[in-house]
């Protein structure tokens, strides 16, 4: 069946006003995002440079838990640089610069969330793994593991960034758009491919994290309850109860993160392909850009972990208020 040459003139045009003249040039939405961001930039900054000089200029006591939350605030610290690159783009309506962005800054991005939110889930599993058998180590609490762990962690994440990097630059010279708002106006047909399937694969890797944090908390209460109806005056009672505050501490700092951005962002590459008008794109972008804050806001909040969890973390920082 035969195309209309006024059909093919329409889905063009769709096709531009959805990817170039729906960007947000000329939203108030630009300077609420460079607003937040630039807060968010500077608190993440200051927080994760303390931390950093706490565990690696202060703190001497290395344990399983130790590396995971090293490697977290190494995470934390790359995300927060990363926006520096994420405030020009809003700043700026260059294709060029929305190019750079995308070619590096969003890439990284996603690499350091995903270690944030993977580390999580070994932060929660060593807990967990101390509270089912608190007087024995496991081989996977020892520092030599946590250390393997959290190089292949970094090393298979980094080769789906690298990936994606490799296939944006070798396609890059075919895509060249006058306009847009985001990173899908520079996607041939592979680079979606690898898109999809890395965001998938990104799901599926938070979702198996979340259960496995819930059913940690879960089973945390569960070793509580029990404890209290069979010997309610057990000293070890309180230390059940601080790991189940512990737990919960990290849980909600995870949900208020990242299950938000999780619910928007896989139906977001669905759905926002076939809207054909300005105002449900921009609606929808905009959705997914504070869902997006959220996940980022993670980088200022995860010391609150520190605090909680590590106990030398926290005695090095009621050192530095005290002498400040």
């Amino acid at each position: 069946m035969s195309v209309s040459p006024s059909s093919s003139i329409m889905d063009q045009n769709t096709t531009n006003l959805t990817q170039g003249s729906c960007g947000l040039s000329e939203m108030p939405a630009r300077t609420f995002f460079i607003s937040v961001y630039s807060l968010i930039f500077l608190a993440s900054l200051v927080l994760n440079s303390l931390t950093i000089y706490v565990y690696f200029c202060k703190d001497t006591n290395q344990s399983s838990i130790t590396v995971y939350l090293k490697n977290l605030v190494i995470a934390d610290l790359f995300v927060c640089l990363c926006l520096i690159l994420r405030i020009v783009k809003y700043a700026s309506t260059s294709v060029e610069i929305l190019r750079i962005y995308c070619m590096f800054a969003a890439p990284a991005s996603y690499l350091n969330m995903y270690s944030s939110i993977v580390f999580m889930g070994y932060i929660a599993a060593n807990r967990y793994m101390r509270i089912v058998r608190p007087l024995e180590t496991h081989v996977l609490q020892t520092v030599r593991s946590t250390n393997y762990i959290c190089i292949v962690t970094w090393a298979g994440l980094l080769c789906f960034v690298c990936v994606y990097i490799a296939v944006f630059v070798s396609s890059d010279k075919e895509n060249s758009p006058h306009s847009g708002f985001n990173c899908e106006i520079f996607h041939n047909s592979l680079l979606k491919q690898i898109y999809l399937v890395m965001h998938i694969a990104s799901f599926l890797m938070f979702l198996s994290v979340l259960i496995s944090l819930i059913l940690f908390y879960w089973g945390n209460v569960q070793r509580l309850r029990q404890a209290q109806r069979t010997m309610p005056e057990q000293p070890g009672n309180s230390k059940l109860s601080k790991s189940k505050r512990n737990m919960r501490v990290l849980v909600v700092v995870f949900c208020v993160c990242f299950v938000p951005y999780h619910m928007v962002r896989l139906p977001y590459m669905f759905v926002n392909p076939r809207l054909h008008d300005c105002t449900s794109a921009q609606a929808f972008y905009i959705l997914k850009e504070l869902t997006v804050l959220l996940a980022v806001l993670n980088a200022s909040l995860d010391p609150l972990i520190y605090f909680v969890f590590c106990k030398t973390f926290k005695a090095h920082l009621q050192r530095f208020r005290q002498n400040n």
